[in-house]
Formats: C-alpha cells, sequence, structure tokens
C-alpha cells in the first residue's frame, strides 16, 4: 500500500463534520519517510490530553505539516462534503515542501493536481494521516475553546460543537450564533 521510500507523502484528515457549530478543519502531515512516531494513532482513540501532547510532538517533529479549514458559513453554502474537501484541499496547498503523493482518510479526494488515494480508516494504518487527524482534532478543539470565550453560554468548550442536550437547549432559548451551520436541520429544528 504504501510507495517506495524517498517520496514525500502526506497524510490528511479531518475533524468537526458532526457538529451544529465552529468550522471543518483539516490537516496535512509530511513525516520523514513514513516514520511512525510513539502514541500516534487515530485521534478519538487518544485522550484529549494525550493528543494535545502528540499535536506538539507532531509538530515539532513532521517535515512538513499545514492547517486548513471551512467556515461555517462555507458549510451552509456548499455542504459539508464539499466544505471538507476545500478545507483538506487548503491543508495540502498550505503545505511548503514539494509533495509526490498523498492519502486522505475517508473516500473521497479533493481536487488537487497532486495524486491522491482515499482510504477508509487511513487514520489507523497510516502514520502521516494518523498524525494528521490529531492535529485537526487538536486544532479545531482549541477554535471551539476560543468560541466559548466568545458565546460562554453555549457550552463549546465541553461539547465542541455536537448536539448534546444543553446545546439544543441554549438554541432554543437563545438561537444560533454567527459559528453555527444554519443548514443543519438541528441547528433551526431544536
Amino acid at each position: 500500500m504504501r510507495l517506495g521510500l524517498g517520496r514525500r507523502i502526506a497524510g490528511v484528515d479531518e475533524a468537526g463534520r458532526g457538529p451544529l457549530a465552529g468550522p471543518v478543519v483539516a490537516a496535512a502531515v509530511v513525516l520523514d519517510d513514513g516514520a511512525a512516531i510513539a502514541g500516534v494513532k487515530d485521534s478519538k482513540r487518544l485522550t484529549r490530553g494525550r493528543r494535545e501532547l502528540l499535536s506538539l510532538k507532531i509538530r515539532e517533529i513532521a517535515l512538513d505539516w499545514a492547517i486548513g479549514s471551512a467556515t461555517p458559513r462555507e458549510i451552509d453554502e456548499v455542504n459539508i462534503h464539499n466544505a471538507t474537501l476545500l478545507a483538506m484541499r487548503r491543508a495540502i496547498l498550505g503545505l511548503r515542501s514539494r509533495i509526490d503523493y498523498v492519502y486522505i482518510d475517508g473516500k473521497f479526494c479533493p481536487d488537487i493536481s497532486i495524486p491522491t488515494e482515499a482510504i477508509v480508516h487511513g487514520d489507523t494504518i497510516i502514520p502521516e494521516v494518523s498524525a494528521a487527524s490529531i492535529l485537526a482534532k487538536v486544532f479545531r478543539d482549541n477554535q471551539m475553546h476560543w468560541l466559548d470565550s466568545l458565546y460562554p453560554q453555549y457550552g463549546f468548550k465541553t461539547h465542541k460543537g455536537y448536539p448534546t442536550k444543553h446545546h439544543r437547549m441554549m438554541l432554543r432559548k437563545l438561537g444560533p450564533t454567527p459559528e453555527h451551520r444554519i443548514s443543519y436541520s438541528g441547528v433551526l429544528k431544536t
């Protein structure tokens, strides 16, 4: 499955497709000949503290990394699928080094001129994609902490924009913020 040594491979993953608020975020990571970083695996299998520590390590060790995102307005305009591909494209294009090949976690690839391959559960088998999964999740969680400081009554720091009971209750009481995805049925029908 992996390409030969000496080729620059980027792994890409996203975070934030399901929440009712906040951006969808993608990360692209290039490791030295696909070298694994101890403890790096799919971000969903790690504690928050472990993800944050590994995020710092990945940023330090990776040959290159970049973050891309799509705003809630972009999600509303083009739908979550296309916004995710846009965020992935932005992350890949944000890399400073020349890339020979890109592995994407999932079923679909963004429109870029670099050869790409989409792999379902790539975040569990490809070190670059696992690392990207961690960077994307940590970056998005930090964005939601920042949004919590702007809209503390919604509890973004706790639920990260997902449709929890408290989040739905605040939407009913206060209505959506500019950071909510209006096109999502759970935002206006709570």
